[in-house]
């Protein structure tokens, strides 16, 4: 194959299209071959009508043979492009009967579709493939998974939507740079991971998925750091002689990190250490601990009468105390650890309000049946169950808000830079939790808007949002807590809990991305928790975790412990295995570790952040129904539950049942997808808010039927006022005209 000319190709023109732009992103690799004096653009090669690759792949240019190439470029020199009407269009569209033809920067420019695959098809912009978009999705925006910019729910060209995640919706560029870095096999669904469906729908809507490694995967020595370990004394007076970085394995000079944050070290002789002995904390990780020492200590006090272990009673097998926090971990053949390890009967999975018997001794203890039979209470809650208990969180939470004083707190805020600016505001000397809190979106141009509950629920949104996909949490739909030690360092997560808590109290959105694992945390203790596979948001640990729990014999499970030695051992769970049995207890053990151990510091501080205002002590005495807005997403809006929210009140000269039947079937019509207006811009129109507050709202929303001419929302009274008319056709006319155009006006 020839070799490539060295001199400037911007200076070439592709022999297909006529362009002399060089961006591999849009248009493929631009090659030039002096032997042949020829210039081309990879892409415009492929997708041309009326050439096949009829060499090897060492042959022409990627087996397109050279002579090929001229008769292909000698063809197109006949057509004309129907976008640019100069000669050379060399594709066409695929569609029968459509005699439609273009260059394939023109096709680009005009939203035609180019299938990388099979074929390689091409459809003009009136007969290309489109998604199918089900009449009674939520329109409006959310965040593309990629970029994290706002993309409209909207049937376009510029946007795509998962095939596999209902709600995962992204920008055609995102997903074509993605695809170009991840290659075949990396590029997947970033939700649910998903790859065989979403690759598929993704090149039928025409993204280019080039057939090689990720990027990050050919750079070599890209993964070079993460194999050098620690290796340096940091003790103020080291002890050896030959200095701070000598290491010598099973020697007292064996030098051993922090167990928590791995950036600090010491020789065992240094720190008066036992070669036997695998713990050892820094000073900095040993201070953030004392700092928390009081609250922790009240915690498991108050958790030491509330929890359970085991022992017979009359037969039965109960729950009952748990041991001090200092007592060695029996064996795993033990009746009371098999009680505190097995995930039928976790105490994850106890409500203090279900099943529980209090004898005459007076103390708390649950049935092994009653345990087994509530096992899965977070996954069985039905729609009627979770809105009778988001109810009760509403009037829980009503309790909390009497703390919450007249005295206003003022926070500015920049919308594009959410985290930043509540961060500044929370962390400000006069802000308090306890006072009323006022948002002014300092880069809001409609200055009428801010200091209003509108502008308060908007910026409590926007801020759980952010919460949900930032460094903090990870996970796809239920999320644990991250190990981020510089946001351990600046104390975000004990920012993040405290927001969590303000904005429950202050009116803000359910943030309902908590997994179980995580509440069951917070509420029960860590060490009370049993992990699944599903907490291991890391692919590559949970790959290895499934390896290890299918092995079917022990020469495989060996193998394979070996393979992952160093893993083991930065877990504390590298151990001799003489049993394929001992599988079980060692991939409990490595779920705790990465699961739970791991995030030992931010999990803390997480805890002590939510218990602003005692909220974490109100989830603690409720944990069922807390968990209906912490693990839940909030219920989607329908006629019936907006028809519920506002109470329908009569004025002097109007009776109340007087348009209220226009009401109803104008909710009717906008849960059927029969108008452009939908149930969070009638919210939004009314309250300032698209969403239900966990709170509720104050005042309760009510409706007034008045001799108007067009509706009006009363925000500081969340009253909407709607018009008397004579048909049905004018009052929902009347109503999407007006509540359309200003939200509309509103978000421009």
């Amino acid at each position: 194959m020839s070799k490539m000319n060295n001199f400037d190709v911007q200076s070439t023109f592709c022999v297909l299209c006529g362009r002399t732009d060089d961006c591999p992103e849009k248009y493929g690799e631009k090659r030039t071959y002096v032997e042949y004096n020829l210039t081309v653009h990879y892409y415009c090669l492929l997708m041309s009508s009326g050439i096949w690759q009829r060499g090897g792949e060492d042959e022409g240019v990627d087996g397109f043979l050279i002579t090929d190439i001229k008769k292909e470029v000698n063809r197109a020199a006949k057509l004309k492009c129907n976008i640019c009407k100069k000669k050379g269009a060399s594709i066409g569209c695929v569609t029968p009967k459509c005699k439609r033809s273009y260059h394939f920067p023109c096709g680009l420019q005009r939203e035609c579709i180019f299938q990388f695959m099979e074929d390689f098809k091409s459809y003009c912009w009136e007969h290309r493939p489109v998604q199918e978009f089900v009449d009674k999705e939520p329109r409006g925006a959310s965040q593309c998974t990629i970029c994290l910019d706002l993309v409209e729910h909207l049937p376009l060209y510029t946007v795509l939507k998962s095939p596999c995640c209902k709600n995962a919706w992204f920008h055609r560029e995102c997903l074509q740079y993605q695809a170009l870095s991840a290659g075949i096999f990396f590029f997947r669904c970033t939700v649910c991971n998903n790859k065989d469906k979403f690759q598929k729908e993704m090149l039928r809507m025409g993204i280019h998925i080039p057939e090689r490694d990720a990027s990050w995967e050919l750079e070599e020595n890209a993964y070079q750091d993460l194999l050098h370990c620690y290796q340096h004394c940091d003790v103020r007076r080291c002890l050896c002689k030959k200095g701070r970085d000598y290491n010598e394995p099973d020697s007292k000079w064996e030098i051993k990190r922090c167990q928590y944050c791995g950036s600090r070290g010491t020789h065992l002789a240094c720190s008066s250490m036992k070669s036997w002995e695998q713990n050892w904390e820094c000073t900095e990780c040993r201070s953030i601990f004392a700092e928390s020492g009081k609250i922790t200590g009240k915690y498991s006090k108050r958790k030491k009468r509330a929890l359970a272990t085991s022992e017979k009673t009359n037969g039965t097998t109960c729950l009952l105390e748990e041991p001090p926090p200092k007592s060695p971990r029996q064996s795993s053949g033990s009746p009371r650890s098999f009680l505190l390890q097995s995930p039928k009967i976790m105490c994850q999975n106890l409500s203090p309000c279900s099943h529980l018997e209090r004898p005459a001794s007076g103390r708390v203890t649950m049935s092994l049946s009653s345990v087994m039979s509530n096992r899965n209470w977070f996954l069985s809650l039905r729609p009627k169950h979770l809105r009778e208990r988001r109810r009760e969180v509403c009037n829980i939470l009503k309790e909390l808000k009497a703390q919450v004083k007249t005295k206003t707190t003022r926070l500015n805020i920049n919308a594009e830079n959410i985290w930043s600016s509540a961060l500044k505001g929370f962390r400000q000397r006069i802000f308090s939790p306890t006072n009323t809190i006022e948002v002014n979106f300092s880069n809001c141009k409609n200055r009428s808007k801010t200091n209003t509950a509108a502008s308060k629920h908007h910026f409590f949104q926007l801020l759980m949002l952010h919460l949900q996909n930032s460094s903090l949490f990870e996970g796809s739909s239920g999320k644990n807590l991250s190990l981020d030690f510089q946001a351990v360092k600046e104390n975000l997560y004990f920012e993040a809990g405290k927001m969590i808590a303000v904005s429950l109290v202050h009116g803000g959105p359910p943030p309902g991305f908590f997994s179980k694992t995580l509440f069951n945390c917070l509420v029960y203790g860590p060490e009370n928790v049993k992990p699944t596979l599903e907490d291991v948001a890391d692919v590559d640990v949970a790959q290895t975790i499934k390896t290890i729990k299918h092995a079917n014999n022990l020469s495989s499970l060996q193998s394979t412990l070996q393979d992952c030695c160093e893993f083991l051992a930065a877990a504390g769970c590298l151990r001799p295995v003489t049993a394929l049995c001992d599988k079980n207890v060692l991939v409990n053990d490595i779920l705790i570790s990465h699961v739970i151990k791991r995030i030992t510091l931010p999990l803390e501080s997480f805890r002590q952040g939510l218990n602003t205002l005692g909220v974490l002590e109100k989830m603690q005495m409720h944990p069922d129904v807390f968990s209906s807005i912490l693990c839940h997403k909030p219920e989607r809006l329908s006629a019936e539950n907006v028809c519920d929210l506002f109470t329908i009140h009569s004025s002097s000269d109007v009776s109340k049942d007087e348009g209220a039947d226009f009401w109803m079937g104008y909710l009717q019509d906008v849960e059927s997808g029969e108008s452009v207006v939908t149930f969070e811009d009638i919210l939004l129109f009314a309250t300032g808010s698209c969403y239900v507050p966990s709170i509720g709202f104050d005042p309760e929303p009510t409706i007034k039927f008045l001799h108007i001419r067009y509706p009006i929302g009363n925000r500081l009274l969340n009253c909407l006022e709607l018009p008397i008319t004579k048909t049905y056709q004018q009052f929902k006319n009347i109503m999407e005209l007006t509540i359309r155009n200003t939200i509309r006006i509103e978000r421009e």
